[in-house]
């Protein structure tokens, strides 16, 4: 077996309003935490990238974060991204003023593929990451999902994941609507059915509760990151635990 070089560990904070929040399965939300606050922490111990996402911006047709990313990005020195009502070119110029690297892009690049091989060509794409929403509908299919899994696409999550390479996402994050928040372990299923057949990133991203299922992410669905929010938020483990324990199992990271 082949495990990926540098494995990035990544918190996932989502946001509303203020504050960092967390539910089960993208709902029941609460109150979690001061997103600068946490932000910086993760920074000190060792974090690699940081995902910051507006969990209700396009439910409300906007943005709400380029003031906590300017706040973030004066004291936090690693990759951000940013996602979450983004669906200009004008939207991404802002998010990448205020301090972002780059942008996840979901509900939009539904309605209007093209946008990301606009995005692509403006900003590069690495500066590119397609984000995927996914559900699981029947033994061997799930469907994307939008506005936080609230709306139903239609499409094939895997065959969007080919098809947003190839429009030009230079990464993708990957977030099962059915493990996330459930501390059960990432759908890695998933994440083998669409890894192998892309040659861009895959962030692994949803259901993570100990570093074990970190491991497996890599090893048999194989991410070449993992996003994770819980099991940091409540002080399971820290980022520097995390990471020894994947280097125990043979899983080199990035620091």
């Amino acid at each position: 077996m082949i495990v990926p070089k540098k494995i990035r560990v990544i918190p996932r904070l989502d946001i509303k309003g203020a504050n960092v929040i967390k539910g089960v399965h993208l709902e029941c939300l609460h109150i979690v935490g001061n997103p600068e606050e946490m932000a910086t922490r993760y920074y000190s111990q060792g974090a690699d990238e940081l995902i910051y996402m507006d969990v209700v911006a396009s439910l409300y047709g906007r943005n709400n974060l380029l003031d906590i990313v300017e706040k973030t990005a004066k004291n936090v020195f690693i990759p951000l991204t940013v996602g979450g009502g983004i669906r200009s070119i004008d939207d991404i110029k802002s998010v990448l003023r205020a301090g972002a690297d780059k942008v996840a892009i979901n509900t939009h690049a539904t309605l209007n593929p093209q946008f990301i091989t606009a995005a692509a060509r403006t900003f590069g794409s690495q500066c590119i990451v397609g984000s995927i929403e996914a559900k699981k509908i029947n033994e061997d299919r799930w469907e994307v999902f939008t506005d936080n899994g609230r709306v139903e696409t239609g499409l094939d999550a895997v065959n969007w994941a080919i098809n947003l390479e190839q429009l030009g996402a230079g990464e993708l994050l990957i977030t099962s609507i059915d493990q996330e928040g459930t501390a059960k372990g990432y759908d890695t299923e998933l994440i083998k059915k669409i890894a192998p057949n892309i040659s861009i990133p895959v962030i692994a991203c949803g259901g993570a509760g100990k570093p074990e299922d970190m491991v497996l992410a890599v090893k048999e669905g194989f991410a070449d990151a993992v996003a994770a929010g819980n099991i940091f938020h409540y002080n399971k483990y820290s980022i520097a635990e995390v990471k020894k324990f994947l280097r125990e199992r043979g899983i080199d990271t990035r620091s």
